[in-house]
């Protein structure tokens, strides 16, 4: 039970999708991005139903920009949040803070990029220790912003380097089509992606992307050892 209820948690904070805060809806680049506050609903195959709030906002100060995700349950908590420049297209971030909570049980990790060094420095349990990094590296929140305006730019290589758990991984995602699918929002046609890295015969991640609403994530599938997992769009305001 403890590991279905780490995994609904996981898979919120793989899927929040940006907000930006109104004072920057004026500039360039904040019109990649526009405000929202989305609710899903998180339901596994035995049915027992989660509905959890998720709120995420992006700020900009000068060149630094600051995205925060949060989502809450009566059994859990988890806090992410990074700084990071946007050179072009490209997010580059500067400090990564992830925090959660299962049962009691806490997690915490800071990630410190150096990109002058082509390093990071990870802490985790007050235990830092640096990796090299690469040019387009990238932090598993960021990744999120990072895969969004790729889409939107219809971008076919979906391919991504994660500082992550004090190595690099490497994720890839492929667009395979478009789906009109009913959600609490109306019918929606949307742009279908499945993760690759991690397909196999016992897991598969199906998402399901909303042009009509700036491509935010109106639905995702995940299947792992026989369980299912469905989230759904519930609303946005």
């Amino acid at each position: 039970m403890r590991a279905k209820l780490i995994l609904l948690v996981s898979i919120l904070g793989l899927l929040s999708q940006p907000a930006i805060s109104s004072s920057d809806t004026g500039s360039k680049t904040s019109k990649l991005f526009f405000p929202y506050k989305a609710i899903y609903s998180t339901t596994w195959k035995k049915g027992v139903s989660f509905e959890v709030e998720g709120m995420q906002v992006l700020t900009k100060e000068q060149d630094h920009w600051f995205f925060e995700f949060k989502a809450s349950t009566f059994f859990a908590s988890l806090t992410e949040n990074v700084s990071f420049q946007l050179i072009g297209n490209q997010i580059r971030p500067e400090n990564y803070y992830y925090k959660s909570q299962l049962l009691g049980k806490k997690r915490e990790a800071k990630l410190t990029f150096d990109w002058e060094k082509m390093q990071v420095e990870n802490d985790i349990k007050n235990k830092p220790w640096k990796m090299d990094i690469h040019e387009k590296t990238i932090d598993k929140l960021g990744i999120q912003l990072q895969l969004r305006q790729d889409l939107k730019a219809n971008r076919e290589d979906l391919h991504y380097e994660i500082a992550d758990g004090g190595r690099l991984k490497y994720w890839t995602f492929a667009r395979i089509g478009t789906q009109k699918i009913k959600t609490r929002l109306g019918d929606l046609d949307t742009v279908k992606v499945v993760r690759t890295d991690s397909q196999n015969n016992d897991r598969e991640s199906v998402f399901y992307f909303a042009p009509e609403y700036d491509f935010l994530l109106v639905k995702m599938k995940y299947v792992e050892n026989k369980e299912s997992y469905l989230l759904e769009i519930k609303s946005i305001e």
